[in-house]
């Protein structure tokens, strides 16, 4: 048995969670609590669950990144858990994870590894004995899926070519078996446990949440934390906010192979030749699950290309590399979908699996971005995407290669080209910033983001430009953008300075404020600018503003 002094119990503020452990033959309950940001709802259990049946123990080890891994191997066994932390669950692709609200704390928990912890020891582990979780954290029990929504996977099984009507009917027969909302993680990670606490949206402040446990607990709510079943009553004490109660999941959920599945990736037990094969039947089943899958199957792949090659391992990935039959299926799914930033995941993928040399993935990055300038209605996001796969210039060939005859000529297809090397279109995406379009002004901005201006005479032109403009809100817009670079070239901030005086708009001016207060306006202070400035400054109806913050810099630096 562990016997800890009190410690931090919770995790969520505005997103966390409260768990709890198995009973020991003494009688005894431990009570495992995860601080990484509030402690308010933990020590709100302290102060009402008596130190003659309790012990606490604080699975945090502040500065150490691996605190949970180690509470796993001290076989430490939870029969109550609190977790107390904000939580971000937004899909499985980076967020998922419990934080601190505090810049300069380093503790947090991602959801990823609470499910390799309860996969690696499912039935005798640290979160295998548990009798109730506390999870205090917004949307940790968010039912909404994140995946596995019905007209998602019906468009996968279109694209892995189902029929319409056919792909309808096997999504709404597959929905249920790939639950995975942020209410489903926790259900798997928590499996067997018979009462998962937590928020459907919304959660209440760390403070907040403990004014309503004390009152919860004051009620007699002490004697329910560890006898095994949910408890309806505490719902009540949180009113106006969306506490809910479920249940951890069993092998008769329909979900159970998906979560069987979901510890074959994780399962520390498992040798690594055991997950390629693993890996390798996944991929040969439909694409719409595969697809499913594809956020695993990338962590996967980066997973295993860092660990120590052996004879066994290399032959487990070459059958999986030179499996023609799903290799062939994957790529007509690949090729299939219509969703481009899915198609690029699913290149890098092929290439990490084996499927792909590094030319053959530029070459279908080259496909895909003809495909893809070939569209009539593109945005700021096909521009941005562009730009980022041809970061090395490793595209440039592609770009010289698109025919453009015969498609649309606008400042996105523009900007595309500009984005693959063709600097003949270059010019045109600069000129969208003094553009009257919104839309044509975020194309260029995002475009200047990856291929910023280096040059003097281009600075000079593109500012000569914006002070020749007449209509002052697309002025504006082009000011915002000037600023964005932090502009050093004195030629651009002395037209930004000849401006200032000129314009009839406040907004310009505080524009043009904004803009040389992320330049190098030292050069600039002076007595006669600062003057100038006060002087022709437009009467502003909302106080102090960017004006007075510029003034005030330039006074300080002169």
């Amino acid at each position: 048995m562990f016997r800890y002094t009190l410690a931090p119990l919770v995790l969520a503020v505005a997103c966390g969670a409260f768990g709890i452990l198995p009973a020991h033959a003494s009688g005894r309950e431990t009570v495992c609590t995860i601080t990484v940001n509030s402690s308010n709802e933990k020590q709100a259990f302290s102060r009402y669950l008596p130190a003659s049946r309790f012990d606490f123990v604080e699975l945090v080890e502040r500065g150490r990144p691996d605190w949970l891994e180690t509470a796993r191997r001290k076989h430490i066994r939870c029969d109550i858990l609190v977790i107390s932390g904000h939580y971000d669950g937004g899909d499985y692709a980076g967020g998922n994870e419990f934080f601190s609200e505090h810049v300069d704390s380093r503790e947090y928990l991602p959801v990823d590894e609470m499910e390799r912890v309860a996969c690696t020891d499912r039935d005798d582990g640290l979160f295998a004995h548990l009798k109730a979780v506390y999870l205090f954290g917004c949307n940790t029990l968010n039912p909404v899926p994140l995946r596995s929504a019905v007209d998602e996977i019906a468009r996968s099984l279109v694209e892995s070519g189902h029929a319409p009507a056919e792909a309808e009917r096997l999504a709404r027969e597959m929905s249920p078996r790939f639950a995975d909302s942020s209410r489903d993680r926790m259900r798997h990670i928590f499996r067997h446990v018979p009462a998962i606490y937590g928020f459907s949206s919304v959660a209440p402040l760390g403070p907040t949440a403990a004014t309503y446990l004390d009152r919860y607990f004051r009620a007699g709510g002490a004697r329910e934390v560890a006898n095994g079943t949910p408890s309806t009553r505490l719902l009540g004490y949180f009113p106006g906010h969306s506490l809910t109660v479920t249940r951890g999941s069993t092998d008769a959920d329909a979900d159970a192979g998906f979560q069987r599945d979901v510890c074959q990736f994780l399962d520390e037990h498992r040798s690594p030749v055991e997950r390629v094969r693993f890996v390798h039947a996944l991929l040969g089943r439909d694409m719409a699950e595969v697809r499913i899958y594809l956020d695993r199957l990338e962590r996967y792949a980066a997973a295993v290309a860092k660990q120590p090659r052996t004879p066994a391992l290399d032959d487990a990935l070459a059958a999986l590399a030179s499996d023609v039959a799903v290799r062939s299926r994957y790529v007509a799914f690949l090729h299939a979908t219509g969703d481009a930033s899915l198609r690029v995941r699913l290149i890098d993928l092929a290439e990490r699996l084996g499927w792909f040399s590094r030319d053959e993935k530029l070459a279908e990055l080259a496909r895909f971005l003809a495909d893809r300038y070939a569209q009539p209605t593109l945005t700021a996001a096909d521009v941005d995407l562009a730009c980022t796969l041809n970061a090395d210039h490793s595209l440039d060939r592609a770009g010289r290669a698109i025919r453009v005859e015969g498609t649309v000529r606008d400042v996105v297809h523009d900007a595309i080209l500009a984005c693959l090397g063709r600097n003949d279109r270059r010019e045109d995406v600069l000129q969208a910033l003094t553009s009257s379009s919104d839309a044509d002004v975020q194309v260029a901005r995002v475009y200047l983001r990856h291929r910023p201006i280096a040059d003097g005479d281009e600075w000079r032109d593109l500012a000569s430009e914006i002070a020749r403009m007449r209509d002052a809100t697309a002025q504006v817009r082009a000011i915002d953008a000037l600023g964005d670079h932090r502009v050093s070239d004195p030629t651009v901030m002395e037209d930004l300075a000849r401006l200032f005086p000129v314009t009839q708009s406040i907004e310009v001016q505080r524009a043009i404020a904004g803009a040389l207060i992320r330049a190098d306006y030292q050069a600039m202070a002076t007595p006669a600018f600062v003057q100038t400035l006060r002087e022709h400054r437009l009467k502003s109806s909302t106080g102090r503003d960017l004006i007075d913050v510029l003034i005030d810099r330039l006074e300080a630096a002169s």
